[in-house]
């Protein structure tokens, strides 16, 4: 095991109708006068935006909103957040929806602080120096934003799909209420089981040895999401169902399992660009990419896909032949994402194969000299044709 550092001082708030709190939280937190961010109608419609701004009146914290975030969350509305902070003083914005929401929140938090274009933060040219704080009352159990130092937004000029990583852009609080997620489609609720998967594949695939601490997390959060997301597809309602797919989405990619060992990412910088261009959701986008990158890395380590093999899908381990033991848990994977909805190939994604140089092209930029297995353009070509013509 590597040596690490655990920071992750995100106060949690798990349970039915706890979003009521959301005023006195924010209170808790130093705000004065918060940026109430949401996505569509949906919040709206349902009451969620009123209860919230009812908890904040209560709390005498003063308020203003702002809705339209989409899916792969744009900087068009990020920079349109940021004015209307610095307008109006704002000191602490409350994100209300899934990860996309979170991360644009977390982009307005940290591009209120930054004299030049916030997007230099997302493409490299400069780090995260200051940012408001942020608070989420979490609908959609998927990206895990909830509890990381992470935030990806999309550059509408171009279709660029960027990140970045700080500690100070790490929620306050999250207040985290299955009720919510309850009225999500069967898709959405799939998709998000799938990028819950994808962000432990991400850290379970490593270079270092001995670390059986976090396999046994990371397999305890995978087997969790085998069991629940069919549920949670077939029982819209089931509280039980929902509640665990919630937790297991913010232990997912809060690195908690994921410190000491090495960790890949590579399916995401994949994935990114196929978002990024077709608008796809994310989790979509990796029910593709990620098995097709597993069965181009997968004899880089042998017995790693077995564990998981065996460990994770109950696979029989052929010892006289490692190889076939490891290609049935990819396909016991794949198959387990088609099961839920998800799509498999490029044509049920609704990607093109003549991109695929397109798509290599943006990704290289980002990723090829790290993880797992170093991927070149041609690499990434190559899973990506491997990802074209996916069958069960």
């Amino acid at each position: 095991m590597d040596n690490f550092n655990f920071y992750s001082p995100t106060e949690f708030v798990f349970g039915r109708d706890r979003e009521d709190e959301c005023g006195e939280l924010c209170k808790k937190y130093g705000a004065k006068k918060v940026l109430v961010h949401y996505g569509g109608g949906s919040a709206v419609k349902s009451g969620l935006i009123a209860r919230i701004t009812a908890s904040l009146d209560k709390a005498g914290i003063e308020h203003t909103e702002l809705g339209g975030v989409k899916p792969n969350p744009r900087d068009t509305l990020v920079y349109e957040g940021i004015e209307l902070c610095r307008k109006q003083d704002i000191d602490f914005i409350l994100a209300v929806g899934g990860g996309s929401v979170a991360d644009s929140s977390k982009a307005i938090a940290s591009g209120v602080c930054y004299d030049g274009d916030f997007w230099d933060l997302y493409c490299g040219k400069a780090q995260i120096q200051k940012a408001l704080p942020v608070g989420v009352v979490l609908t959609i159990a998927a990206a895990g934003s909830e509890g990381s130092s992470s935030s990806v937004i999309t550059k509408e000029e171009g279709r660029l799909k960027r990140g970045t990583h700080s500690d100070l852009i790490r929620p306050k609080f999250s207040i985290l209420d299955p009720q919510l997620t309850c009225t999500l489609p069967a898709y959405q609720t799939a998709c998000g089981a799938t990028d819950i998967m994808a962000h432990v594949f991400e850290r379970y695939f490593t270079n270092t040895p001995e670390v059986e601490i976090t396999d046994r997390l990371c397999e305890a959060v995978l087997l969790t999401v085998i069991k629940e997301a069919p549920r949670a597809v077939k029982e819209p309602d089931n509280y039980d169902a929902r509640a665990n797919i919630m937790w297991a989405a913010t232990v997912a990619h809060n690195d908690i399992v994921g410190v000491g060992r090495s960790q890949d990412w590579n399916s995401h910088g994949i994935e990114h660009e196929l978002s990024g261009l077709y608008d796809v959701a994310h989790g979509a986008g990796l029910a593709v990419v990620m098995p097709a990158w597993m069965e181009f890395v997968y004899k880089h380590d042998v017995m790693r896909f077995c564990q998981m093999a065996t460990r994770v899908f109950g696979c029989e381990m052929n010892f006289g032949d490692p190889e076939k033991t490891a290609l049935e848990g990819i396909r016991c994977f794949r198959r387990f994402l088609h099961e839920i909805g998800m799509p498999i190939n490029f044509e049920e994604l609704g990607a093109k194969r003549e991109d695929i140089p397109t798509l290599a092209n943006n990704m290289a930029i980002k990723y090829t000299t790290r993880g797992f297995v170093k991927l070149s353009r041609d690499d990434v070509c190559s899973i990506l044709e491997i990802a074209a013509d996916a069958k069960l």
